[in-house]
């Protein structure tokens, strides 16, 4: 993770970036405000348009924490400039999806409907087109918190292998595996 953390953060225009004393790095943009706090090991500067962190040794341990904070004080910036989307489909005869405000509604062949709350930070939206599986849309800006979200909601219908029936990312691929054949008596 050395060579992650050496590479400095490009900061684009209408993002700042605020460091305290505590080691707490703020990013403000024009999506939001994200916040992170970073061990007191690894520093962080912001210089000119590039936030650069540093490490006090050549540790394993501080190695690994250079990259993961690098990646993370990225992702914030990424996030509050750009946003984040996950795109989910489900595969299924009768599987269905809906909303209301929060509330995300599935039917995933189970004997009830499944009703999910989710967080403020992240926007929904359902689709449901004309012969195309129903779809689901989550936005935002924390990276950390979408994945958590989709993640859960794909565990509710995990995609079985044979008929690749269940909840995928859109651009997912599905290992299918033959099914069974008749025996020759």
């Amino acid at each position: 993770m050395s060579r992650i953390g050496k590479k400095p953060i490009h900061v684009p225009s209408g993002v700042t970036v605020d460091v305290t004393a505590h080691g707490t790095v703020t990013v403000k943009g024009p999506k939001g405000t994200l916040a992170q706090d970073v061990n007191p090991d690894i520093q962080v500067k912001v210089e000119g348009g590039e936030i650069v962190l540093t490490r006090p040794t050549e540790s394993k341990r501080h190695k690994s924490m250079h990259g993961l904070y690098r990646a993370l004080i990225n992702n914030m910036v990424v996030g509050v400039s750009q946003g984040y989307k996950k795109d989910l489909e489900l595969v299924g005869v009768g599987y269905k999806a809906s909303n209301q405000g929060q509330v995300l509604e599935l039917s995933l062949g189970y004997s009830h409907n499944i009703f999910m709350a989710l967080p403020s930070e992240i926007s929904l939206k359902t689709d449901t087109p004309k012969g195309k599986n129903p779809m689901i849309t989550l936005e935002g800006i924390d990276k950390e918190l979408i994945g958590q979200v989709a993640a859960k909601i794909k565990s509710l219908r995990k995609v079985e292998p044979y008929k690749g029936k269940g909840v995928r990312f859109i651009d997912e691929i599905v290992r299918r595996k033959a099914g069974k054949t008749a025996s020759k008596k």
